[in-house]
């Protein structure tokens, strides 16, 4: 009996993503160890090390940008449909998040001192959500502008 579509079993996205990365690392000759989480209905595939700064070549932001669409795309050649996987390396996505909420904190504070609003730079949608969750956190307000590269987001003070 000739197996159809709906019987074949699609392995899971974070064991394809996985599988996509530890060919990357062994290509690269990187250590790595990959763990994968299910959290909020999207994966979270982390890449981490032993030894500490093993992975810094692939730990900057643009770089684990560009894995993270690099590995979204391998895992839909296999699945056919989109993934909307989140991909860390070496804990760059914390380190990340730090720097995001600096960012937002100088920004409010020229807010309080008198300024109508505060732009902070181009970033991913990943990152924007992070700011808008930190700038709500804070009390005050915030909007995504611009297009493409150039999307970022502006703080106001709450109406």
């Amino acid at each position: 009996m000739a197996s159809t579509e709906t019987d074949m079993v699609v392995p899971d996205e974070g064991e394809l993503a996985a599988d996509y990365l530890e060919t990357l690392l062994d290509i690269a000759d990187l250590d790595g160890d990959i763990e994968i989480e299910l959290r909020q209905e999207r994966t979270y595939v982390t890449v981490g090390s032993p030894e500490t700064g093993d992975l810094d070549v692939l730990s900057s932001p643009d770089v684990v940008l560009a894995l993270q669409d690099l590995t979204r795309l391998a895992v839909q050649q296999k699945t056919g449909e989109f993934a909307r996987l989140v991909l860390d390396v070496g804990g760059s996505r914390d380190a990340r998040a730090e720097e995001l909420s600096k960012l937002v904190l100088v920004a409010i504070e020229k807010i309080e001192g008198g300024a109508q609003s505060a732009a902070l730079p181009p970033m991913s949608s990943y990152e924007r959500k992070l700011v808008h969750d930190l700038v709500s956190e804070q009390g005050f307000h915030s909007a995504s502008e611009g297009e493409g590269r150039d999307r970022h987001t502006v703080i106001t003070a709450a109406s």
